[in-house]
């Protein structure tokens, strides 16, 4: 018997510490001071496997089922998406069928079981996806769909290993920066600023995902009293582990989760 695949969904409870966070995330993101509304947002990182992809898919469900906003999440990593793997659906048809088929961008959409969250997954693989990484074919479809949905994200490939983020970058109204403390450096998260440079009035912050015990033990969740454990087999960028009463003078360090108080800092 074929096991049910876990849908990021099913981890979203607005009872648990990191959704906190993910709150205080997405009021700090609505109010940064731009000057225009912040409507269309990009994810990016340096680096691979910083937690990206999962940020950006707890972000478009913290909008969408604790605001009631209707959001759309577009995977434009057509190199190496996870979307779908997240909300356990199909990657095709998706944003690559559209840029190399012609696919009708209502057929792309899917809906979730959440309401007001859409998706459209990156789609077919290509060999090629250099090819028919269209900026101005996705920047289309990003303006349509402003008609529709009061915010969209769109989750990238990481800076320094492909330009697309920087192609299209000018396109959104703003950037959000992925950081996995204790593992990117900073040299190489300042390179990643710098091939940013002409879009840098649009760096909204820094997400800093902490996942190697890199903050100090006032950070950690344990320490408030919070108790947040992964389910069996999953583990996501802000899971944590109970500390052992008897232990917790010997072990302050933190936990992996985003870090409270501080989960947009500056670029």
């Amino acid at each position: 018997m074929a096991r049910k695949k876990v849908s990021i969904i099913d981890l979203f409870n607005p009872e648990l510490p990191f959704v906190t966070e993910f709150r205080r995330l997405l009021y700090k993101i609505r109010n940064a001071e731009t000057g225009s509304e912040l409507k269309t947002l990009l994810f990016t990182s340096a680096m691979l496997a910083e937690g990206k992809s999962t940020i950006c898919s707890f972000l478009a469900l913290t909008a969408s089922r604790h605001k009631g906003m209707k959001t759309l999440l577009i995977d434009c990593d057509l190199r190496r998406p996870s979307i779908h793997k997240l909300f356990a659906i199909e990657r095709e048809p998706g944003m690559s069928n559209i840029l190399g088929e012609g696919l009708k961008l209502e057929d792309s959409i899917r809906k979730t079981g959440v309401e007001t969250l859409d998706i459209i997954t990156a789609g077919k693989i290509s060999a090629q996806p250099a090819e028919i990484f269209d900026v101005d074919a996705i920047g289309r479809v990003v303006d349509e769909m402003k008609f529709f949905y009061d915010l969209i994200l769109v989750d990238t490939p990481p800076l320094l290993p492909v330009s697309d983020p920087m192609l299209l970058a000018p396109r959104m109204d703003g950037i959000v920066l992925i950081v996995k403390a204790g593992v990117t450096q900073r040299e190489v998260v300042g390179r990643a600023v710098d091939i940013i440079e002409s879009s840098r009035h649009k760096i909204l912050g820094v997400v800093l995902n902490n996942m190697n015990n890199s903050l100090p033990y006032y950070y950690d969740y344990s320490y408030y009293g919070y108790e947040y454990k992964p389910p069996p087999r999953m583990r996501y960028g802000a899971a944590g582990k109970k500390n052992n009463p008897e232990k917790k003078s010997k072990n302050r360090t933190r936990k992996n989760g985003l870090a409270s108080d501080s989960t947009v800092k500056p670029a």
